[in-house]
């Protein structure tokens, strides 16, 4: 993965949560504290204002480069997830990556982000799209964009009659059931922008 496939990818993702930051927000205000679009815009302007700095490192800097600043700008817990997510997978990327080593390290981060956030699939969080993503991964295939957005899609959607298990949801008990979970949506999001800038380069 060149330097300009990297700034792709960074912009891609950035500009895809800034985009869709009030919707993250408007679900935040059913379940959560109201805040999720505004930190992950935040954290995500932060990000495309030092992209070609981020891009010239080597993928797996760059990565954890990504990481660091979602900690610093997001706030709330989902920084520290993302943040999580993308260091973990910046540790065991290289420029050079197959779609089975990505696989691999997809899901030695989910694992790291279980554990940081002590939660598990099918409890209303963003686990419940990065997990079905991961199998679709491991399943690759032809079609495998398409199938990743599709999932990650209806894997967002799967979370409207969850009741929350972990996060601030959780306080509010059966009333958590019937809205999206906004951290599992803007994980959706993500893995739809990465799949678009896998299709231009495939």
């Amino acid at each position: 993965m060149d330097r300009q496939t990297r700034k792709t990818l960074f912009e891609t993702v950035a500009k895809r949560v800034i985009a869709n930051a009030d919707e993250l927000t408007d679900l935040d205000r059913a379940i959560g504290d109201g805040d999720h679009g505004i930190n992950m815009r935040r954290g995500f302007e932060a990000v495309l204002a030092t992209v070609d700095e981020l891009s010239a490192k080597n993928l797996g800097e760059s990565l954890k480069g990504v990481g660091t600043t979602l900690v610093m700008k997001v706030g709330g817990a989902s920084g520290p997830l993302y943040g999580t997510l993308f260091m973990s997978l910046g540790k065991l990327l290289e420029d050079e990556v197959t779609y089975e080593q990505a696989a691999d390290a997809f899901a030695a981060s989910i694992e790291a982000v279980k554990a940081r956030g002590k939660s598990d699939v099918g409890q209303k969080t963003m686990l419940d799209v990065l997990f079905p993503v991961l199998g679709v991964l491991r399943e690759g295939g032809a079609d495998m964009t398409a199938r990743l957005k599709a999932t990650a899609k209806a894997a967002a959607e799967d979370t409207i009659p969850m009741r929350a298990i972990r996060g601030r949801a959780s306080f509010l008990g059966e009333r958590s059931i019937g809205h999206m979970d906004p951290g599992a949506r803007s994980s959706a999001l993500i893995v739809d922008a990465v799949a678009d800038v896998m299709e231009g380069f495939a």
